[in-house]
């Protein structure tokens, strides 16, 4: 169960990496095609938008924490703080933004920490 735990929090580490990287750095090329928005919306919305990534990014470090701190239950405690965060976000921006959401960011992390949990 522990390796079912890493191999899906790891999922979720490279989804938000991917994230990150779509709404910082790519937004204005491959993160507008992504988000299917015109160049009028992503100039408009850029900004907001690396901001948005940036706390992508921050969830991201948290997760990578887990797999890098040479402290077992410190590293147990930033993968949940991670997992946690990153299912939360995932439900505000289903309520928010797109139901899809729910599905790309809260269901990989919901299932990451029950899999931890149960480890």
């Amino acid at each position: 169960m522990l390796i079912a735990a890493k191999v899906l929090a790891a999922l979720v580490l490279f989804i938000h990496v991917y994230i990150f990287l779509l709404e910082t750095v790519l937004f204005q090329t491959r993160g507008r095609k992504v988000f299917g928005l015109s160049q009028e919306q992503a100039t408009t919305m850029a900004a907001a938008m690396s901001n948005q990534g940036c706390y992508n990014g921050f969830l991201a470090v948290a997760l990578a924490c887990g797999f890098l701190l040479p402290d077992p239950a410190m590293a147990k405690a930033f993968t949940i703080y991670g997992l946690g965060c990153v299912a939360v976000a995932g439900i505000w921006g289903a309520v928010t933004v797109k139901v899809r959401i729910l599905y790309v960011q809260t269901v990989p992390a919901v299932l990451a920490l029950a899999a931890l949990l149960l480890a």
